[in-house]
């Protein structure tokens, strides 16, 4: 009985242990810099940009590990297509837009067409899911 006592105990000190290094890990992430093919949103440019065309805007914030990780594969599709316009909104600079649009949780990626919503994304998504739905939309 104190063997299973003990190896719970293990467990559950290994498993913080783990939690505790991936948070560290993620949260001093380097900073990866953007494509000069995506555009910095604000509370005045962001209709301005989403209005027309296809637009994903990319809902983050500086602090935020898995934003972090999701910045090379934006990077990546911006490079590659033209038939999407990137955009990132920062949320800690742009709280009523955010609000507006309900983003609760980051990164949140939003797909506009045209002005529209059409499609959102929670978290860090990989990029094959992300262009067949950009693509699916975008044409």
């Amino acid at each position: 009985m104190n063997y299973m006592l003990y190896g719970v105990g293990a467990l559950i000190v290994g498993f913080i242990g783990l939690f505790v290094f991936f948070h560290y890990k993620m949260k001093n992430a380097p900073e990866v810099k953007t494509s000069q093919k995506i555009k910095t949103l604000n509370s005045k440019t962001f209709k301005t940009v989403t209005r027309k065309g296809v637009v994903l805007v990319d809902f983050w914030a500086p602090w935020c590990g898995p934003c972090k990780m999701i910045a090379p594969v934006l990077n990546e599709i911006a490079e590659e297509t033209d038939k999407v316009t990137i955009a990132k909104l920062n949320v800690d600079h742009n709280q009523p837009v955010a609000k507006k649009y309900k983003v609760r949780n980051i990164p949140t990626m939003i797909l506009f067409q045209d002005g529209i919503e059409v499609k959102r994304f929670v978290g860090v998504k990989p990029k094959k899911q992300l262009m067949k739905e950009i693509m699916a939309v975008a044409g």
